[in-house]
């Protein structure tokens, strides 16, 4: 769904396509009796699908070792993790990893991008930035989905993309995760209860109570683990790590996760909502908007060297997304649908946990943000505080 292999034949110079129907039989076994023989080619030479012939791994890495040279190989491979017993070596000096995600409503053309997120850490004096997203268009980026194939499709048929997406993760994608078969309907009911539990620390006990007060069946919260754990193998979910500033104060930070799925349409399909029970149900556009602003976070720290944290403590006060760069420069950012209170209440707890930061130990933040989904402008505050509409956030 998000055209690995596309995207790594605009730099490969010869592709090898392992899951080629007329040839894969014959690609699987070519692996097995010489593998080098499959590695001849123009470099960068793309291996797609690489998983088939788990044997290619260490085939390729010792090419690498004897070839001397840097940006020999490109692997492409499917969301479901390969199996490692034939793999004597980590890879480790001779393979980068990249994780592809969905696209970024800048990538999507959604954006207009007047508004660099790596600029901000400039702390630059005024910003400007025109976004052209209404409410009921954000209602259906959410539910659409940064998936490239659903860009540019008529809405309806736009929509089914996630859908289908869904549908394959619960009848099949999941299971071969772990080669354990699973109960569609069981697994409907996760993939719901983690859904209502966007942007939340929610412990699996809570997922298990939650899928149990819906059916007959009791489930326990290892099965919850062992299900979200085929979820992360597959990158259908990607939870947010907490972020442990060094603080004035004594303050106890939680350290439990923030749930995400790594789109937001994936949480719609999951619900079984379209835009307009978006609309109508405010409460639950926010969680997910916050989804998908969380998506484009991402996208935009991994461009800039960094990652996205969250902050709680045990006092109450929060911060959505901390943007953390490799040197040290970190971002903090509160996430709100719109409205004057709630950008109010966003800078109120930005300047709140900017005070508690000891910048005597580590760096003051670079830049306060309240990313928002409904409003024309991007604007620097009197206080600093940037207001930056999603609809014109680039990296």
């Amino acid at each position: 769904m998000v055209r690995k292999a596309t995207t790594a034949e605009q730099i490969a110079a010869s592709v090898l396509y392992m899951d080629d129907p007329q040839k894969k039989n014959q690609n699987i076994e070519m692996a097995e009796l010489d593998p080098k023989r499959l590695l001849k080619g123009e470099t960068p030479r793309l291996i797609d699908e690489w998983q088939l012939a788990p044997k290619l791994w260490d085939a390729i890495r010792f090419e690498v070792d004897h070839r001397h040279e840097l940006g020999q190989f490109v692997l492409t491979g499917s969301a479901v993790p390969p199996d490692t017993k034939d793999i004597a070596h980590s890879g480790t000096g001779r393979f980068t990893w990249l994780t592809m995600r969905p696209m970024s409503l800048y990538e999507s053309g959604d954006s207009t991008g007047e508004v660099s997120l790596g600029d901000l850490f400039e702390t630059p004096e005024t910003i400007d930035g025109e976004a052209r997203i209404d409410l009921d268009r954000l209602a259906f980026l959410v539910c659409r989905g940064g998936w490239p194939q659903a860009v540019g499709m008529r809405d309806e048929i736009a929509l089914d993309q996630a859908i289908d997406y869904y549908d394959a993760v619960v009848r099949s994608d999941i299971n071969r995760a772990d080669n354990v078969n699973k109960n569609p309907e069981r697994v409907k009911r996760l993939m719901r209860a983690y859904a209502r539990s966007q942007g939340g620390q929610v412990p699996n006990t809570a997922i298990a109570r939650d899928i149990s007060g819906n059916e007959e069946a009791s489930i326990n919260e290892e099965t919850v683990a062992t299900y979200i754990n085929a979820l992360k193998k597959i990158f259908v979910v990607e939870d947010m790590p907490a972020w442990n500033p060094n603080l004035r104060s004594k303050t106890a930070i939680r350290a439990s996760d923030t749930r995400y799925y790594v789109d937001p349409s994936i949480a719609a399909a999951a619900l079984g909502i379209g835009p307009q029970d978006l609309i109508a149900d405010l409460k639950t556009f926010g969680f997910l908007f916050e989804t998908l602003c969380v998506r484009d976070l991402r996208v935009f720290a991994d461009a800039l060297n960094g990652q996205v944290y969250h902050y709680r403590d045990k006092e109450g006060l929060e911060c959505d997304a901390v943007v953390h760069l490799r040197n040290g420069s970190y971002g903090l950012i509160e996430i709100k649908l719109g409205g004057d209170k709630a950008i109010e209440d966003g800078a109120a707890s930005l300047k709140a946990l900017s005070g508690k930061i000891d910048t005597d130990k580590m760096k003051k933040p670079s830049f306060l943000m309240v990313l928002t989904g409904v409003g024309d402008f991007a604007y620097r505050r009197m206080d600093g505080v940037y207001v930056v509409p999603v609809g014109c956030l680039k990296d």
